[in-house]
């Protein structure tokens, strides 16, 4: 066996798509080393058995007490990473606090909440594309379907959840792009997580102020009623999660999922003909595309052996979702290749891409019923709908952490009503 030292893969700040590096670094094996903006040091796990043991390994940590460099005062204040690790809220606790943080927003995400949904989530979806053609009718036939259809659904549907209202939800998603972007300066990301935590704080006050039937007044009522159950930063820190994972995620589901069908026109048709179902779509889209490339971080609370390799304890660890979806070692020697059959197939293995063991990720059922509705109805309404750019003309999203592009100019064409 060759024991020679790997020289540790760079994660790009700059983002773009991840899908060759992934099968470089997949030849290699399960888990590679990688390097972190500011030279920092890491592991990330890219094999799909490897990801979805290590996901549910009892001796892996979310709480940035267990991040070693962090804790020993090695990470420089403005690290665009920072707030995946220190982000007080679900993703970074661990064992009763997580429970404790999980079950204050879970019913809002139950399968029979979200199909009360429904109804709400098809009229923002009619409107949307009521704007998306009214955008390509005053732009020569052309929109940008991220811009007008993509994003405004799930950060609608998000924002109604919480009660947020509509004037802030522009700046929100601008905010999140910031803290999600891997390529931004010490300086931008301090200043936007400082005004995101701002925003989030008036709204906050806005809804103690005005309480409604909505995720915030419920969670200030926590926090004053029972204030062992919830701080002020808590509120805060899951206010600022719910905004990023309940609208990010989505929109680049649809946007993936769009981009595919496009590329895909025999699978589209099949879509259309009932041969396939729009749950199949966005199935295929979540393993073939995932929406979220490496999400930080995850550390062992000891020196963990990890499909061969020693991860040593305390090291940040990203999850490698993109990568795990095309492992042909668990989807077979076609892994690169779009099929919206491939989970219909014998064996056919679940993708990881919304995660997977306690901190699953809580908004699925959501996310799922949003993507199904949206490509359903785009494409009924607009079934000749085709990209107005060839996909190497897309420009990709400044991330690692983030998988998708920054704009999807189409080409709806004849509206059928």
């Amino acid at each position: 066996m060759d024991t020679s030292p790997v020289t540790p893969h760079r994660m790009d700040p700059a983002g773009g798509c991840p899908h060759a590096d992934n099968q470089r670094l997949l030849a290699r094996g399960a888990v590679a080393t990688v390097l972190l903006p500011g030279a920092v040091e890491g592991v990330a796990v890219l094999g799909h058995d490897a990801l979805k043991d290590f996901l549910a390994h009892p001796d892996v940590a979310k709480g940035a007490e267990h991040f070693t460099a962090l804790r020993e005062g090695r990470i420089a204040a403005g690290w665009p990473l920072m707030t995946f690790a220190t982000v007080q809220g679900m993703t970074t606790a661990d064992g009763d606090d997580h429970r404790r943080l999980r079950s204050l927003v879970s019913k809002a995400f139950t399968v029979r909440r979200v199909e009360q949904l429904r109804p709400r989530i098809e009229e923002l979806t009619s409107g949307l594309l009521d704007g998306l053609h009214a955008a390509a009718e005053d732009d020569g036939g052309v929109a940008d379907l991220r811009r007008h259809f993509a994003l405004p659904l799930p950060m609608g549907v998000i924002g109604e959840l919480l009660g947020v209202d509509a004037e802030y939800l522009d700046r929100l998603h601008h905010l999140s792009n910031q803290v999600v972007a891997t390529d931004i300066g010490p300086e931008q990301a301090v200043a936007a997580n400082r005004e995101l935590v701002a925003v989030l704080s008036a709204v906050a006050t806005a809804r103690a102020e005005n309480p409604g039937d909505d995720l915030t007044s419920a969670l200030i009522a926590a926090r004053d009623e029972e204030g062992d159950r919830l701080s002020q930063q808590e509120l805060i820190g899951t206010l600022v999660l719910m905004i990023i994972a309940g609208h990010e995620t989505t929109l680049n589901l649809i946007t993936n999922a769009v981009r595919a069908l496009c590329g895909h026109r025999d699978q589209l048709e099949s879509v259309q003909k009932g041969e396939s179902s729009w749950a199949d779509v966005v199935e295929e889209t979540l393993r073939w595309d995932a929406p979220v490339s490496y999400f930080p971080f995850r550390y062992p609370v000891r020196d963990l052996t990890v499909d061969g390799t020693v991860i040593p304890q305390g090291t940040p660890v990203l999850a490698g979702y993109s990568a795990a979806g095309r492992d042909s070692a668990a989807h077979g020697p076609d892994a690169d290749r779009f099929d919206i059959t491939r989970s219909g197939r014998p064996g056919a293995v679940r993708n990881l891409s919304l995660g997977h063991g306690a901190h699953y990720c809580l908004g699925a059922p959501l996310a799922r019923m949003e993507a199904t509705i949206a490509l359903e109805r785009l494409f009924t309404r607009f079934p000749d709908l085709d990209l107005a750019v060839s996909e190497a003309e897309l420009t990709r999203h400044a991330s690692f952490v983030g998988n998708s592009v920054r704009a999807l100019p189409v080409r709806p064409g004849a509206s059928r009503l």
